[in-house]
């Protein structure tokens, strides 16, 4: 791919980090920072923003976050207010991760 190609995506980051939670609820902060690209303080905000939002739900479990994500949450932006976050983040994932997301 070319360098214009890397510029932009479909996908917030915001998206991107509840992606990564839908595959791995108990992803620790640095390895979503990883995956997403970004450092891990923005991952921090944008944990507290989606959790504020109604998003996702945080639960301490021993040394970790478990995360769960609202999956009947409807997304935010008018054009796609219909739609819910589960049905978004069910069309990014593999078979096996959806099984995994709907369990959480």
């Amino acid at each position: 791919m070319s360098q214009d190609e890397h510029r932009w995506t479909f996908l917030s980051n915001h998206g991107h980090v509840a992606l990564v939670l839908a595959r791995d609820p108990s992803a620790r902060v640095r390895d979503i920072a990883a995956a997403v690209g970004v450092t891990e303080r923005a991952v921090q905000r944008i944990l507290s923003e989606l959790e504020s939002g109604g998003i996702i739900e945080r639960e301490r479990v021993g040394r970790r976050n478990h995360y769960r994500l609202n999956n009947d949450k409807a997304l935010r932006h008018p054009l796609e207010a219909n739609h819910t976050v589960g049905e978004l983040l069910m069309s990014l994932l593999d078979p096996p991760s959806r099984k995994q997301a709907n369990a959480s």
